[in-house]
């Protein structure tokens, strides 16, 4: 806008009344936090643009749309901006995200959230899985040095499946049937975690508790030359001579917490028992999203020597690209 221009509309000011400069004062706010948010956005390009149909590196400036640059690609000539091919993509009242974030940063439900952010519950449980994508697949790529790992169980949940039912619905709530080791019932999902000294931590789940899904899950991050400890778990004791890996056993049902002063599993245990303690206030995750809970958990274990922080956590979930027409069910 022209000095004249600006200096013509801030003389008419005066003749707003209170409820108008109020009014005014709302949407510049608007207009500010979108322009933060659109600030975060363009940080994932600001290196090298990379087409996300067919990732070529060649790629100019193409104009610009809702705040935000777009580039085209001069390989397939497809045109993109930042948030192409991110779970964020298509996504509305970007004014909202960063305070809808600070609700994910302190774990809310979504109730709490939707009325935090003045938006409905059902936006706000779309938004939960649409934030929660990038964390789900942002996991360590390698566990070194003396790594823990340990089993834990979920109760199978169908909350929202209302096609395809394996058994017929029931009120939530209840106790399953107990599980062992060796249980093939449906009554319990199993998420294997593993955690080093450093802290870092992977988690995975398991189709069952079976040696061969639990190998298949360690291999590609547990260095060769890694000690693993777990408990006397006859599963876990063949999961880890299979790897080839120095295995360390901790015998806890005779009483035995740590092995020569140095080997035990008690970060990892540490770990699954936070875990559970913080899924408590969901009242029951559907097995479907599991996945998603457990990256939002890992991305709090990670950051909580540090203050909470809205834009990293938005940050975090544009960091991965994934399959723009994502569905949440």
């Amino acid at each position: 806008m022209k000095s004249k221009d600006f200096d013509a509309l801030t003389a008419q000011l005066e003749l707003l009344t209170a409820q108008q400069r109020q009014l005014l004062v709302e949407r510049l706010g608007v207009v500010k936090k979108v322009k933060a948010v659109n600030a975060l956005i363009e940080d994932r390009l600001l290196g090298a643009p990379v087409c996300p149909k067919c990732a070529h590196t060649k790629v100019a400036p193409w104009g610009s749309a809702s705040g935000l640059q777009r580039y085209r690609c001069e390989a397939c000539k497809a045109t993109f901006n930042a948030l192409t091919g991110t779970a964020l993509a298509r996504l509305r009242k970007k004014d909202k995200w960063l305070e809808y974030a600070a609700q994910m940063e302190q774990g809310q439900s979504v109730r709490k959230s939707a009325a935090a952010c003045d938006v409905h519950r059902n936006t706000a449980f779309r938004w939960r899985h649409r934030f929660l994508a990038g964390l789900d697949v942002d996991k360590p790529v390698a566990l070194v040095g003396i790594a823990e790992a340990d089993e834990t169980f979920f109760r199978t949940s169908l909350k929202g499946q209302k096609q395809a039912m394996p058994r017929p619905a029931r009120k939530r709530g209840g106790k399953a049937a107990s599980r062992t080791a060796t249980d093939m019932s449906d009554e319990h999902v199993p998420v294997l975690i593993c955690r080093d000294r450093s802290g870092t931590t992977t988690d995975f789940v398991l189709r069952r508790n079976r040696k061969v899904h639990v190998v298949r899950a360690l291999k590609p991050v547990l260095a060769a030359d890694a000690i693993l400890c777990t408990d006397s778990s006859r599963m876990l004791l063949g999961a880890a001579r299979e790897l080839g890996v120095t295995h360390r056993p901790v015998n806890l049902a005779a009483g035995k917490r740590v092995v020569k002063q140095v080997y035990h599993v008690q970060n990892v245990n540490a770990y699954d028992s936070r875990l559970k303690t913080w899924m408590r206030r969901f009242n029951g995750v559907a097995t479907c999203h599991l996945p998603n809970y457990l990256g939002w958990r890992r991305y709090l274990d990670r950051t909580s020597s540090y203050p909470p922080s809205a834009a990293n956590f938005l940050a975090v979930s544009l960091s991965s690209a994934v399959n723009q027409q994502l569905k949440v069910t």
